[in-house]
């Protein structure tokens, strides 16, 4: 990258968080910006997850919330549960469709797409974006077993980055790294998650910054924001 590239990042929030657990860190997102505003021109930087709307306490509700006020475009929608044919309860939360749509349009307006995810199924993404003459860099990790990110995902992007190397960069400080909760949502922990019973979560909250407030034009009538 450049200091001339004008990048987009598109984080995919369940993917990230299940490569950041697997290598033991935390990020720290506001790091990251910093990182990649130091690369180039950050247009955009889109954070991807599926939410348990019935659930009275969403542990990863303050992670959101934080995000959207700190420099973030937040992109949810409600995760879907369904019954498997064992007959267990499962929750399904993909926002590929959501990921697609949004780099799709980004890309007259970037030169570089940082896609947060190893999976897959966003071959064809990049594919499609790469012929819109945007290079695309792909994050997450070959240095677990197994690979975090999928081989065919890795060889079609321009660039890979492993996250691995970026710890010391975007990481939280151990010193201040949040405790984890002790239960997140399925569709984050994976189909596989040992299913446990319900337990108190614990989450670090964070102070939301407020939103500068806008004087009404003098010959309008006020209005509330929504």
């Amino acid at each position: 990258m450049t200091q001339n590239e004008r990048i987009a990042l598109f984080i995919d929030g369940a993917n990230l968080y299940a490569t950041t657990k697997t290598l033991g860190f935390d990020i720290d997102y506001r790091r990251l910006l910093n990182e990649f505003r130091s690369r180039g021109t950050l247009v955009r930087a889109y954070y991807y997850t599926a939410l348990i709307e019935d659930q009275e306490y969403s542990s990863i509700r303050p992670l959101v919330d934080w995000l959207d006020y700190n420099g973030y475009r937040v992109v949810t929608k409600p995760a879907k549960e369904y019954v498997d044919s064992t007959g267990r309860r499962k929750v399904k939360g993909n926002m590929d469709i959501e990921i697609a749509v949004d780099a799709l349009e980004m890309a007259p307006h970037i030169t570089n797409m940082v896609l947060f995810s190893g999976d897959g199924d966003f071959k064809p993404l990049v594919e499609a974006v790469q012929r819109k003459g945007v290079r695309v860099s792909v994050v997450s990790t070959i240095t677990t077993q197994p690979p975090m990110v999928a081989d065919d995902l890795r060889r079609q992007a321009d660039e890979f980055i492993d996250i691995s190397r970026l710890i010391d960069r975007i990481g939280r400080d151990p010193g201040e790294r949040q405790e984890r909760p002790d239960r997140l949502p399925r569709f984050i922990q994976g189909d596989n998650a040992e299913e446990r019973p319900d337990r108190p979560v614990r989450f670090q909250r964070f102070e939301r910054a407020e939103r500068p407030r806008q004087a009404a034009p003098a010959s309008s009538e006020n209005s509330s924001e929504t």
